[in-house]
């Protein structure tokens, strides 16, 4: 079990560096993002008792199966029936809480830790909403295919503040909604989701 454990910790941690060479906008970040992926394929190549080279044609074949990516949110009704929203820094307009789905993490942990950082507010899941494929709705065109998955949650405690990379975080009337990012979610969906939870509905809507 605590060797599970271990190769689970290891795999996270590549899967930090593999982020941070993504977004890494300078030389030093990314020697830095290079080295510490090194380090997580050796503590591998140690556990696994696999050289170097195997591990990196493991992680990085020269032709990969394409997959499709996956953006897990969270929705959040308050008392008053309010959704909770953030503001995103990068195009200025609202979404529901979330983001990449994260390796290492449940897709209801992604939930709850997307929800947390971005609005201050720690939550607990109550149930999947939906999973929408968005190619079967009017989002912007995108590079990637994507499936996008929405937990019911509920708040349990915490201060409403945005996270360092938004630029907001509120509750929005459903019929008084702010400008929505709709690369990220779109009106049709907040409607839809409402109307599910207002109505009680426990199937989970899929496509």
């Amino acid at each position: 079990m605590e060797k599970d454990q271990n190769l689970e910790w290891v795999k996270r941690i590549k899967a930090l560096a593999d982020t941070g060479l993504v977004y890494a906008e300078d030389e030093y970040n990314k020697e830095r993002y290079e080295e510490l992926r090194e380090l997580s394929l050796r503590l591998l190549g140690h556990m696994a008792r696999q050289p170097l080279p195997v591990l990196n044609d493991f992680f990085m074949p020269d032709v990969d199966y394409p997959t499709v990516k996956v953006d897990v949110r969270g929705f959040v009704l308050n008392d008053a029936g309010h959704i909770l929203m953030a503001k995103e820094k990068v195009d200025g307009k609202w979404t529901i809480p979330g983001g990449w789905a994260d390796i290492g993490f449940t897709p209801a942990e992604v939930a709850v830790k997307e929800i947390e950082e971005e609005t201050g507010l720690q939550c607990s899941v109550n149930r999947l909403l939906a999973v929408y494929d968005k190619r079967m709705h009017p989002h912007p065109p995108q590079p990637f295919y994507i499936y996008k998955l929405v937990f019911l949650c509920h708040v349990e405690k915490g201060k409403l503040q945005h996270g360092f990379d938004m630029d907001g975080a509120a509750f929005f009337d459903i019929e008084a909604l702010p400008e929505l990012s709709t690369d990220r979610i779109l009106d049709s969906q907040l409607h839809h989701l409402y109307t599910m939870v207002k109505n009680k509905d426990t199937n989970v809507y899929f496509d």
